[in-house]
C-alpha cells in the first residue's frame, strides 16, 4: 500500500480475473464474454483492467465513446473494441483509423457509414426493444433495404439492452427478448444473419431467462464484484463474485469537542455529548457523496464510524469516540473491509440514495489507483 497517498484505491488483479472467470462459467461454454471497461472500468482503471481480461482470454472489450477506445489502442490493447454509446459525425474517421467497432443506432447511420466506402466496416446494430434510449425502432425490411444499398457496412453483430433484467415482478424483459428475437428472425429470413447477437449484461447473466441465451454477453458490474439484488420470484444468482476495489484515506487531524459543538458547514451536526472527531483527507471532490452528510459511515480502527456534519470538497469529519487511539496519518476505510467489518458500494449506495455504479464511477481521478495481486 502507498505510504504517502492521502487518498487511494487498492484494486485486486486476482479478483478481477476470478470475477471474469465466474462470468464465463455462468455464461456457459461457447459463449463469448465481452468485458465492459467504459467509464475507466467503473473507476478501476480501464487500461489495467483490459490487460487483465486479455490475459484471461477476452477477445472483445466494450467502451462508451471513441475517446475511450483510442485510449485503449494507445496503451497497446489490440483486441476487438465495441463503442456502445454513439459516435459523433466527426469521429467516424477515427473509428476506422483505430480499428474500433461502432454500435449503430439508426438506419440513417447505416447510410452515413456506408456512403462512398469500398472496404466493408463491421458494425453492431442496436435494436431498441423497449429501453427507449439508444437503438433503432426500424423494422427488418427497412434495415435490410439500407444494408442492401450500403455495401460499405457489414452487420457483424445484432444487439439490444435490457431495462429491467433483475426485476421479476415486471414482464418487460420477457417482452424485450420476444421483440429482439422477432427482429432477428425477420432479418434472417431476409438473408441477414449476424455472427454475434447479444443483449445480456451482468443482471441478465446472473438471472437468466428463457430465450436470453445468445452467443455473446457483455458484463460490466460483475467483473468488478457486484450483482444487483433481484426483485420478485427470481432464481438464485448464477454469479458468485467479490468486490475488487477497496478505498482508503488518512486522518488529517484529531480533536476533542465539547457538548454543543457544531461540526461542518452550516453547523448541521451538534454534539449531544463530548466527542472525539477525526478529519479525513477526502471529500466530495474525491467521490464521497455529499448525500452521506450526517448519515454515512466509514471504517476506522476496525469499527464503523459515523460521518458528522456536511461532507465538504476535500475533507470529511467522523466520530472516533469508540476508537480514540487513532491519530493523524492513520488509515480509514471508505469502502472495503477491516477484519470482520465491511462496507461495499451497494451498502454505501443505499445510504446515499443512489446506485452502486454511481459510487464506483464517482471515485475521482485525483484518487490514486494502486494495483495488488
Amino acid at each position: 500500500m502507498p505510504q504517502t497517498a492521502r487518498c487511494y484505491v487498492e484494486i485486486s488483479r486476482s479478483r478481477i480475473a476470478s470475477n471474469y472467470r465466474a462470468v464465463c462459467a455462468a455464461a456457459g461454454p461457447g459463449t463469448q464474454v465481452m468485458g465492459v471497461v467504459k467509464a475507466d472500468a467503473y473507476g478501476h482503471g480501464a487500461v489495467e483492467v483490459s490487460r487483465i481480461l486479455l490475459k484471461e482470454g477476452a477477445q472483445w472489450l466494450a467502451v462508451s465513446s471513441v475517446d475511450e477506445g483510442i485510449t485503449l489502442r494507445n496503451a497497446g490493447i489490440a483486441c476487438r473494441i465495441l463503442v456502445m454509446a454513439g459516435v459523433m459525425p466527426w469521429e467516424r474517421d477515427s473509428v476506422r483509423a483505430h480499428c474500433l467497432t461502432p454500435a449503430l443506432h439508426s438506419v440513417e447511420e447505416i447510410y452515413q457509414y456506408g456512403a462512398g466506402i469500398e472496404s466493408p466496416l463491421d458494425v453492431h446494430l442496436k435494436i431498441d426493444t423497449g429501453l427507449n434510449r439508444l437503438g433503432t425502432r426500424a423494422n427488418a425490411d427497412e434495415i435490410a433495404a439500407a444494408l442492401l444499398k450500403t455495401p460499405g457496412v457489414r452487420v457483424e453483430g445484432l444487439m439490444s439492452h435490457f431495462a429491467s433484467a433483475a426485476d421479476f415482478t415486471s414482464p418487460q424483459t420477457d417482452d424485450q427478448i420476444r421483440d429482439f428475437n422477432e427482429v432477428a428472425g425477420a432479418l434472417a429470413h431476409l438473408g441477414i444473419r449476424p455472427t454475434l447477437t447479444h443483449c445480456a449484461s451482468t443482471n441478465a447473466i446472473a438471472y437468466p431467462r428463457p430465450g436470453s441465451s445468445l452467443p455473446l454477453v457483455r458484463p460490466g458490474h460483475a467483473i468488478y464484484g457486484y450483482v444487483s439484488q433481484a426483485r420478485g420470484n427470481a432464481p438464485d444468482s448464477a454469479l458468485e463474485v467479490e468486490p475488487a476495489l477497496a478505498w482508503k484515506t488518512r486522518i488529517v487531524t484529531v480533536k476533542d469537542l465539547p457538548s454543543g459543538a457544531r461540526v461542518g458547514y452550516g453547523g448541521s451536526f451538534v454534539a449531544q455529548t463530548p466527542i472525539r472527531v477525526a478529519v479525513l483527507a477526502a471529500g466530495y471532490a474525491d467521490g464521497i457523496s455529499h448525500r452521506l452528510s450526517n448519515k454515512g459511515k466509514v471504517i476506522a480502527g476496525g469499527r464503523l464510524a459515523h460521518i458528522l456534519g456536511t461532507v465538504s470538497m476535500d475533507l470529511t469529519t467522523i466520530d472516533i469516540s469508540d476508537t480514540p487511539h487513532l491519530k493523524p496519518g492513520d488509515e480509514v476505510t471508505l469502502l472495503g473491509r477491516e477484519g470482520e467489518v465491511s462496507l461495499d458500494a451497494q451498502q454505501i449506495a443505499r445510504t446515499a440514495g443512489t446506485i452502486s455504479y454511481n459510487v464506483l464511477c464517482g471515485i475521482s481521478a485525483r484518487v490514486k489507483r494502486c494495483y495488488v495481486e
